[in-house]
Order: C-alpha cells, then sequence, then structure tokens
C-alpha cells in the first residue's frame, strides 16, 4: 500500500498476476474437489482458500482475490460458462442494439453476492497480515468477450460494431463501465484493499479506437472510484503507447507489460502515478540464475529511471503465470525482488 501511495519502503513489494492458479497443485486439488472452475469461484470458502494458497508458499506481499472478470457479464444475464480446453463462453452473446437494450447493472448484494461474501471471508482471514486487491475487467476487455461470445483471434465482431455502430458500442461500453464501477466499489466497502483493472484487451485497438474505446471509460473509472479512497491500479497489456494519458488518468498506478522498460515508463509519467510490473512470465522458464538476473533487471531498470529509489514501484509480471511454471522458479523470483531491492 506505501508503495502504490509512492512513500517509502524497505523492499519493493511483490504480487504475480494469477499467482493462485493451475501451476500449484493444491489449486488443482481445490478444483477437482469442486468439480469446475466457476463452482470454486461461486463458493466463497473455496474462494478464499485458492486465494490464500501461493500466500502459504512464497512471502508475497498481497493476495489478488479468486476470481473471474466475466462475473460482472454473466450477472448481466449472459450465461457464462466454460468449454473444455476453449476457455470461457457466453450462452447469449450481445450483436444487436436490442440485445445491449436488454443490459443493466446488476444487483452486488444478489447477483454477486458470492464474490462480496468471498472478498469478506478472505479479509476476515488474512487478518491484516498482507492487503487484499479486488479486481475487474475494463469496459473495453468485458464488451470483448460479450459480443465475440467468448475469445477472439481477431475481434472482428466487436470491432465491427464499433466502427458501423460506434453510438452502440458507446451504449454498450457506458452500461458495462456503470457496472465496473458498482462492482469495485462494492468489492471496496466488503474489505478490498486495493483495486486492480485489467484492460487485457485494450492493446488490439489502434491508438484512434483505444482513446474512443477505452481510455475514456478507464478514466471515468479511474476518476469516480476516487472518492473511495482505495488505490486503483489500471493494468493494460499493450497499453506502452498510451502512458502519458493514462497517467492523467486519476489512476494511482498503472501496470505495464514487458514491452517498455520501467525507466521510460517512470520517465513518460513524470512521477504522477506508481508503476506495477513488468517482468516478461516467460522469463519463469529460465534457470535459477536467470530468474534472478531478470528479476534485477527490471528493479535496476526502475530505479534507473526514479532517480535511484525503489518508491512507488510494485514488482510483478507483465501478464499472468502459466500453468506449467516451475515453483522453485517462482519461489527464486520471489526471493531475489526481496534480496536485492533491499539492498
Amino acid at each position: 500500500m506505501r508503495a502504490l501511495r509512492r512513500e517509502p519502503v524497505d523492499a519493493t513489494p511483490v504480487w504475480l498476476m494469477r499467482q493462485a492458479g493451475r501451476y500449484l497443485p493444491e489449486y488443482r486439488a481445490t478444483r477437482a474437489k469442486a468439480g469446475s472452475f466457476l463452482a470454486m469461484a461461486k463458493n466463497p470458502e473455496l474462494a478464499c482458500e485458492v486465494t490464500l494458497q501461493p500466500l502459504r508458499r512464497f512471502p508475497l506481499d498481497a493476495a489478488i482475490l479468486f476470481s473471474d472478470i466475466l462475473t460482472v457479464p454473466d450477472a448481466m444475464g449472459l450465461g457464462l460458462y466454460f468449454a473444455e480446453g476453449e476457455g470461457p463462453k457466453f450462452e447469449r452473446p450481445v450483436r444487436s442494439v436490442a440485445d445491449i437494450e436488454k443490459l443493466a447493472v446488476p444487483d452486488m448484494e444478489t447477483e454477486l453476492r458470492y464474490v462480496m461474501d468471498a472478498v469478506r471471508t478472505i479479509r476476515r482471514e488474512l487478518d491484516g497480515s498482507v492487503p487484499l486487491i479486488g479486481f475487474s475487467g475494463s469496459p473495453w476487455t468485458l464488451a470483448c468477450y460479450m459480443v465475440e461470445g467468448g475469445g477472439s483471434d481477431n475481434y472482428g465482431k466487436v470491432k465491427a460494431l464499433a466502427l458501423n455502430e460506434p453510438a452502440a458500442m458507446h451504449k454498450l461500453l457506458n452500461v458495462v463501465t456503470d457496472a465496473v464501477i458498482a462492482y469495485l466499489s462494492a468489492q471496496r466497502a466488503a474489505g478490498a484493499q486495493a483495486l486492480q483493472v485489467f484492460d487485457t484487451w485494450g492493446g488490439t485497438l489502434s491508438p484512434a479506437m483505444y482513446r474512443e474505446f477505452s481510455l475514456p471509460y478507464l478514466t471515468r473509472i479511474a476518476r469516480e472510484l476516487k472518492r473511495d479512497g482505495a488505490p486503483l491500479i489500471l493494468f493494460g497489456k499493450g497499453n506502452a503507447p498510451h502512458l502519458e494519458a493514462l497517467a492523467d488518468s486519476g489512476a494511482t498506478a498503472l501496470g505495464v507489460d514487458w514491452t517498455v522498460t520501467l525507466e521510460d515508463a517512470v520517465r513518460r509519467t513524470g512521477g504522477k502515478v506508481a508503476l506495477q510490473g513488468n517482468l516478461d512470465p516467460a522469463m519463469l522458464y529460465g534457470s535459477p540464475d536467470a530468474v534472478r538476473a531478470q528479476v534485477r533487471n527490471v528493479l535496476d531498470s526502475y530505479r534507473d529511471g526514479n532517480g535511484g529509489s525503489r518508491e512507488g514501484h510494485v514488482f510483478n509480471l507483465g501478464h499472468g503465470m502459466s500453468p506449467d511454471m516451475n515453483l522453485e522458479h517462482v519461489a527464486v523470483l520471489v526471493d531475489e525482488v526481496h534480496r536485492y531491492s533491499a539492498r
């Protein structure tokens, strides 16, 4: 929390996107017991268990709520399900103006109560040991899944809607933005101490389309949530071209991927925000010595851009963990972040 506020720290804190996931044998066992991903995510006790699992193995500096970004469109009536080997899909994708007209912001303590109950349970079990991060998908990223009906190779359907019916696209993004603000505010009220928005597919947009269909909605979220007082991290895969604009959004911190150095990111954001990131997750496939060297490179890059200071940096990956990652290499990463940054 101090790092997000750009206050002095003894060492750079670290948490990892998808730190609770399939690379952990205990996660796989819990999922097998639950029967499915959704059954696990919708059970507050199991969601709490999975959230805490990586903290028992590694001295991580934050917990992140175990959930899924698609809980919001599911609660809006789209019918989320997971096809084996294909990822998330919706039974009723949004394909027309009429479909958009039917959408409404869900009630957070009824349709999404299981998420809020998970937040409350996790906060109780953490007992102040580390902060809890809540999260949501960004409006553009959620719209991608809602219109495409699942994942996509080229985002043809959602981009066609944006190009051919921009008014309809903005109507969709507005209602989703309202839902994201309500969702994050409810997580905050339930006990989340920091919040992150995942703009995972913002990087699929051209600069002009990003400025029209993603950035304004991220900015509205940041400015409206500022009243809640919880630090807000905006993470975008491929957001390097937009760092200056994002730094003016009102967010507390920006999560960046590995396509920009932290030295450059510090310079371009002008000290307005903390930075989170940005080790390429594939570096975890290297040897332990290689992992340590790459961690040092990231820490040095931030310090070089920040006048030799570690303040305002939260170490993370530039995207999420993969299921086949080596547990020992994760342990090395966390240890090296703490050891090297404390020098």
